[in-house]
C-alpha cells in the first residue's frame, strides 16, 4: 500500500511538472510569434470574377461554399490602406493595426554586402501591434521617432556586419539608395527573423522600391488572439483581402507542440496506472485474506453496501493522501526546473525552461489519479460485498 501512495505522488507530481514544461514552451512560442508578426495578417487582395456563393456562421465559420471559378484574380499588396484601416478600426476585437510595406533591400559597409528583408512602419502604430519596443537589446524608440532615416537591425545582422548602435550603413533597393543610422538593435528570438529582418520608416521603404503607393500589409494584434481564427474568415469575407490567422500561420509549431503534450501526458499517466494495479492487487489479496473477518460483519448485520464502503474508503484515503503529496511535489518540482538554466535559440529565445502554471494540468492530474485509483478499489470491495456468511461459516467449522 506505500508503494502504491508513492507511485500516486510521483505520478501526480511528474504529470504535473512535464505539463507545465510543454505548455510552458508553446506558451512562449505562441506569446514570441504574436509579438513579432501579430495575430492576424492581411495581404493581397482577390476579386472572383465569377461570383462565391457562402454561408457563415455568427462565430465566423463556413457553414458551407459553392465556387463557380477554382481560381480567383489576386492583387500584389493592399492598395487602399486608409480605407482598409477604417474598415478594420471597427471590429471591436482588434487593438493594434500596423501597415507594413515589406520589400528586399541590401546593407552596404565598407567590408561587404548583406541582403535583408525590410519592413516598413510607422513606429507608433507598429508598437501597439507588436512587442518591438520590449525585443529592442540596444537602442530605443525615440532614437528612430527623431530620425526619419533610423532603422532597427535584427541582433544577427548586426554581428555579421558588426553595427552598433548610431552607426550608419547604407541601404539599396530596387530604385534608391539611402544612407541610414542604426537607431536599435533588437532579438526576437526567431532565428530567420534575427538575421534578415530590418525596420525603416513606411517612407524609406517605399522610396527604395519605387512605389508611392499600393503593396502594403497589415499586421493586427488582438485583445484575445485565440478568436483569431474566426476574426480573421470575417475580415476576409468582409474587406475581400487574404486574412491569415496566426493559428494557420503557424499550424506546423502548433501540432508539434500539441503531439509533445500529449505524448508526454500518456506516458507519465502509465504511472499512475501502475499504482492503480498495485492497489488492486493489495486490495485483491486483502479481500482473500479477511474473507472470514467480513462474513463475521455480514454475520452480525453488516450490509453489502457496508462492507464495500470499508474498502472504498481505504482507496479513498489512499488517494486523497497521494493527491496532496503530489499536487505538493508538483509544485515544487515545477519551480525547480523553471530554475534550471538552458539555452535556446531557434523558434524563439530562452536562457532557462520555461514552465506554464495552469491550474488545468493539476486538475487533469487529479481526476487520472481519481479514475485509477477508484477502478482498483471499486472491483475488490465489490468482491468483498458479495461474500456470503453462511458459506464462510461452515466452510471454516
Amino acid at each position: 500500500m506505500t508503494m502504491s501512495l508513492i507511485g500516486i505522488i510521483f505520478g501526480i507530481s511528474f504529470f504535473i511538472v512535464t505539463q507545465a514544461q510543454t505548455s510552458g514552451f508553446q506558451t512562449y512560442f505562441i506569446r514570441t510569434i504574436l509579438g513579432t508578426n501579430g495575430a492576424i495578417r492581411i495581404s493581397d487582395r482577390f476579386q472572383d470574377m465569377k461570383g462565391t456563393v457562402n454561408k457563415i456562421s455568427k462565430d465566423g465559420q463556413f457553414k458551407f461554399q459553392f465556387k463557380s471559378r477554382e481560381d480567383a484574380e489576386y492583387i500584389d499588396g493592399v492598395d487602399y490602406p486608409g480605407k482598409i484601416r477604417n474598415a478594420l478600426s471597427e471590429f471591436p476585437s482588434i487593438n493594434g493595426i500596423s501597415e507594413v510595406f515589406e520589400c528586399n533591400a541590401a546593407l552596404q559597409t565598407k567590408s561587404r554586402n548583406y541582403s535583408v528583408q525590410a519592413h516598413g512602419i510607422r513606429i507608433n502604430d507598429h508598437m501597439i501591434a507588436s512587442e518591438i519596443e520590449n525585443q529592442l537589446m540596444h537602442g530605443s524608440i525615440e532614437n528612430f521617432l527623431s530620425d526619419e532615416m533610423g532603422i532597427f537591425i535584427g541582433n544577427r545582422v548586426a554581428e555579421r556586419l558588426n553595427l552598433h548602435v548610431n552607426d550608419r550603413v547604407n541601404i539599396v533597393g530596387k530604385k534608391g539608395n539611402f544612407q541610414l543610422r542604426v537607431s536599435g538593435i533588437f532579438e526576437t528570438g526567431v532565428s530567420e527573423i534575427d538575421k534578415k529582418r530590418i525596420y525603416i520608416s513606411l517612407a524609406t521603404a517605399r522610396s527604395i522600391e519605387g512605389k508611392r503607393f499600393g503593396g502594403s500589409v497589415f499586421q493586427l494584434s488582438m485583445f484575445n488572439p485565440d478568436n483569431a481564427r474566426s476574426v480573421a474568415s470575417q475580415i476576409q469575407q468582409t474587406l475581400g483581402h487574404r486574412t491569415v490567422s496566426w493559428q494557420e500561420r503557424e499550424k506546423v509549431w502548433l501540432d508539434v507542440f500539441k503531439a509533445l503534450r500529449i505524448s508526454s501526458a500518456i506516458t507519465v499517466s502509465t504511472i499512475l496506472l501502475l499504482s492503480g494495479l498495485g492497489m488492486f492487487n493489495v486490495f485483491a489479496i486483502m479481500v482473500i485474506e479477511k474473507t472470514r473477518d467480513v462474513a463475521i460483519l455480514r454475520s452480525i448485520g453488516f450490509e453489502p453496501k457496508d462492507i464495500s464502503a470499508i474498502f472504498l474508503w481505504q482507496g479513498m484515503i489512499v488517494l486523497i493522501a497521494g493527491i496532496v503529496g503530489g499536487v505538493l511535489f508538483g509544485v515544487i518540482g515545477t519551480y525547480l526546473v523553471s530554475q534550471i538554466p538552458l539555452e535556446i535559440r531557434g523558434i524563439f529565445t530562452t536562457d532557462s525552461f520555461v514552465v506554464n502554471w495552469d491550474i488545468s494540468h493539476y486538475i487533469w492530474a487529479i481526476l487520472i489519479a481519481t479514475i485509477f485509483v477508484s477502478i482498483a478499489s471499486w472491483i475488490p470491495a465489490r468482491r468483498a460485498s458479495k461474500v456470503e456468511p453462511a458459506k464462510i461459516i461452515r466452510e471454516t467449522i
